[in-house]
């Protein structure tokens, strides 16, 4: 299993810098789930030229419906913008590791790349507690970054469950 990387925001990091951007706005969408009781959980799709197509955040409260994390969301609603189900070429960043429903969800729509902040050692599925995105017997397996602005993240979801 891979090691939680720590995110280091004073160091020049050639491989994390290029997502910070994208997953502040991440970091916006997980800040409005908490107004429904929802867990901070906040996810945006890019298109191949970089442009936000899809974006989610945890809804589960607000609708009922256990397939409303932020990630499954943000991949519907890229899914239509796209006009169809595979979304290759596109990146997920999403504030917490998805789990392994959303690993599924990442792996089936064929998406090139997942970005994530804080990692999830109690149920994260892309290197944590299980590795469903680089699984070997499935299909597909997507390029994986991991500790994207990790600690801010992470805080966002200490804060919230401090605050219950």
């Amino acid at each position: 299993m891979n090691e939680a990387v720590p995110d280091l925001a004073s160091e020049h990091d050639p491989v994390r810098d290029p997502w910070r951007g994208p997953m502040r706005a991440a970091l916006e969408e997980a800040a409005r789930a908490p107004a429904t009781g929802d867990v901070p959980v906040g996810a945006v799709v890019l298109g191949p030229d970089g442009s936000v197509i899809g974006r989610g955040r945890n809804e589960r409260e607000a609708t009922g419906d256990p397939t409303g994390h932020a990630e499954v969301l943000a991949i519907r609603e890229a899914a239509q913008a796209v006009g169809e189900w595979r979304l290759s070429g596109c990146t997920l960043v999403v504030t917490l590791e998805p789990c392994t429903m959303c690993a599924g969800a990442i792996v089936l729509s064929r998406l090139e790349r997942v970005v994530y902040g804080a990692a999830d050692e109690k149920a994260g599925a892309a290197g944590s507690l299980w590795d469903v995105v680089r699984d070997r017997r499935l299909n597909h397996r997507p390029e994986v970054v991991q500790g994207v602005l990790a600690e801010e993240c992470a805080e966002v979801l200490t804060a919230f469950f401090r605050d219950r």
